[in-house]
């Protein structure tokens, strides 16, 4: 698993750590029911507050991407469709209000968008 920390980044550590391990599991790049680096041991990897790699851990857990062994770890949740569906409609939603904002910056019709968007769509056939 790989973590890269961006100190000069308005994100908070805890966020990027959480959104990156999220970004891996629904890619696949971690596996089901992998186990993940212990909260102490990835704090000490990134040279981190233990209570930091705790809020990630947490909130990946309350989202139900990682699930917790007392004793034994945290490992990678079986992947739930219906969660990796709703996090990527949200993905295209987010980048379809940039899309609109840079048409309209264009002074773009909705027309014009439009054909652009079945242009694209047609040159992935």
């Amino acid at each position: 698993m790989n973590i890269f920390i961006d100190v000069k980044s308005n994100t908070p550590i805890y966020d990027q750590i959480y959104s990156q391990i999220k970004q891996q599991i629904i890619s696949g790049e971690l596996a089901e029911n992998e186990m993940l680096p212990s909260i102490r041991g990835l704090a000490k990897d990134l040279k981190i507050s233990f209570i930091t790699t705790k809020r990630a851990y947490e909130e990946l857990e309350k989202e139900g991407f990682i699930y917790t062994i007392q004793a034994k770890g945290c490992y990678v949740a079986p992947k739930n469709l219906e969660l990796i569906r709703e996090t990527n409609l949200k993905k295209i939603e987010e980048h379809i209000d940039a899309v609109i904002e840079l048409a309209a910056a264009c002074e773009m019709s909705g027309d014009e968008l439009l054909e652009i968007i079945k242009f694209a769509l047609e040159a992935e056939k």
